[in-house]
């Protein structure tokens, strides 16, 4: 078989039924190959190299099963660079199948088409593992490779470049059969294990804080038994929310972990880096408090924080191994919790119009429904606010801050999640980046409702530029008519200029099961960041940032 057949059937045997790409000349033989496995593996043709690694991400984060982009070489994989330090960023289980130049030419500088410098390099800057094909019977060899890479340790990107005269060469090639059950989970030390319970039990007031790694892990029920336990506040990261039901009375956002942190003694950090996005340092302060760091990653507890122990482990095991050392559970917090969760519900009623769209999109949006939110004034509030009742059912572009991934993420999403409600939320600037992908939603029916916030500008600049300066002159947008635009690619549409507007169009957007484009007409908002930013950084509107000891505990 050629090398490109090769790929494709290997693609099948991993069990990859959808694939994300642009073709290009280097690609031909891949995508003739994928033609002879047309009923197994469906190619999606977006409109961007970026669209198609976003879409592998959105896919990924969405289900859990592996998300696959093909692109060319060159500005092909520039392109797709977005889309992968994203997915590095939010422990996305992301293939990428990347084009070469002639194998013959590889480093030789000798201007051939696509080429750039040390192209692996480059790539290797955004996966966790890459490999270059060097004949067809390496082609299965290093797709196998690559997805016990994505089942191991940390979940982040993993590539694969293959040269076009490896794709069209013909050769005998072994395809390798994966093995049934395949999870290569990092297993807990039965010692560490003993030593943080010891930790936990001893501990006059436990917190736990979990981020992004324990949602990766599908450590839910894990999560929700070892909480039950201890009678322990489970505070979430903005990229950890969803991995406990908001419903639960133990379930906390980072506006509770202002109040809950000043208490505690012990903490047990679950899949996180334990630090905002905008500084260094950890996310709460370490005097006198033991931290516990749980993670397959050792550079989560690397300086500047003061790990107590640490469990390099997968959350998923780690945490079953805890909850399975501890005795009985404790005497319920769930009274002291509730007390917070009401202080944090008056915090956040007084960030408007923010607090009232967020609402509307609850509402409308059905549990197992799935927002992607953008980098925008209503999403900067809804990513820590927008209620969430089951895992993976809030997208963010994590500590990559990818201004325009969501509308192609979202279209990934769906891709995934056929069936299942998906909300895109950008601002008027994000959604820019992609609105060519209108037309693969229109193509592949995908019934994805972008929610635009429309005021014609860069609205986070033009604050940012505005406090620092006094003035800002680059935020201003010259916006399409987005009714217009959505006609032009066959897409359903609406203009609303109200949360009661979205109380109105959402539910039956979402219900016609069809792509739509609803176009929100906004003015200027409150400034969310006294609220959304896991440190208090000055006085809320009420004149306080955290109730002054809402759990009746001293101190820690």
């Amino acid at each position: 078989m050629t090398g490109g057949q090769a790929m494709a059937r290997q693609l099948v045997l991993e069990g990859v039924t959808d694939l994300f790409g642009i073709p290009g000349v280097q690609l031909d033989w891949a995508t003739d190959g994928l033609r002879g496995v047309a009923d197994k593996l469906k190619f999606w043709v977006p409109r961007h190299e970026q669209t198609a690694s976003y879409m592998a991400d959105g896919y990924a984060r969405s289900s859990g099963k592996i998300g696959a982009c093909m692109v060319v070489p060159g500005p092909g994989m520039l392109n797709a660079m977005s889309g992968l330090a994203t997915a590095w960023a939010c422990n996305s289980p992301v293939l990428a199948i990347v084009g070469q130049i002639h194998s013959a030419a590889i480093g030789k500088s000798y201007g051939m088409l696509h080429e750039i410098q040390d192209q692996s390099q480059t790539l290797g800057t955004v996966t966790k593992w890459h490999a270059l094909a060097r004949s067809p019977q390496d082609v299965p060899l290093l797709i196998r490779e690559a997805v016990k890479q994505l089942h191991s340790g940390r979940p982040r990107p993993v590539a694969v470049e293959i040269p076009p005269d490896i794709l069209a060469a013909s050769a005998e090639v072994a395809l390798l059969q994966p093995p049934e059950h395949e999870d290569i989970r990092m297993a807990p030390d039965a010692g560490s294990i003993e030593r943080a319970a010891k930790l936990l039990e001893g501990a006059r007031f436990p917190i736990i804080f979990a981020g992004g790694g324990a949602l990766a892990a599908n450590a839910s029920a894990e999560l929700e038994r070892l909480a039950d336990k201890l009678q322990a506040p489970v505070v979430m990261s903005d990229y950890g929310r969803g991995v406990l039901s908001d419903r639960h009375p133990l379930a906390l956002n980072t506006l509770g972990g202002r109040a809950v942190f000043p208490h505690a003694d012990v903490v047990l950090v679950v899949g996180s880096r334990f630090a905002d996005a905008g500084a260094p340092s950890p996310a709460w302060p370490q005097d006198k408090v033991k931290f516990i760091y749980m993670n397959a990653d050792p550079n989560s507890w690397a300086p500047p924080r003061l790990p107590t122990l640490a469990l390099q482990c997968d959350a998923k095991l780690g945490l079953a191994a805890l909850a399975g050392s501890l005795a009985g559970a404790r005497p319920s917090r769930a009274a002291q919790v509730k007390t917070v969760r009401e202080w944090c519900e008056l915090q956040m009623r007084e960030v408007q119009p923010q607090y009232e769209w967020t609402q509307s999109l609850r509402r409308a949006i059905p549990e197992d429904g799935i927002l992607v939110q953008d980098l925008t004034q209503v999403c900067y509030y809804s990513r820590a606010f927008f209620p969430l009742y089951r895992p993976r059912t809030s997208i963010t572009p994590g500590h990559q801050g990818t201004l325009g991934y969501s509308y192609p993420t979202a279209l990934g999403v769906a891709a995934a999640n056929p069936g299942r409600a998906v909300v895109c939320a950008s601002g008027d600037g994000g959604f820019g980046y992609g609105l060519a992908d209108l037309a693969t939603a229109a193509k592949y029916k995908l019934g994805v409702v972008a929610l635009v916030f429309n005021d014609r500008q860069f609205s986070n600049i033009r604050n940012a530029h505005e406090a620092a300066f006094g003035q800002s002159t680059c935020y201003e947008l010259n916006n399409p008519d987005f009714g217009k635009l959505a006609d032009a690619f066959g897409v359903k549409s609406a203009l609303i200029r109200t949360p009661a507007d979205l109380d109105r169009v959402l539910p039956a957007a979402i219900a016609s099961g069809e792509p739509w484009l609803i176009d929100a007409q906004v003015g200027k908002m409150g400034d969310p960041w006294h609220l959304v930013r896991m440190r208090a950084t000055g006085p809320s509107r009420s004149g306080h940032v955290a109730p002054p000891n809402p759990l009746g505990e001293p101190r820690g």
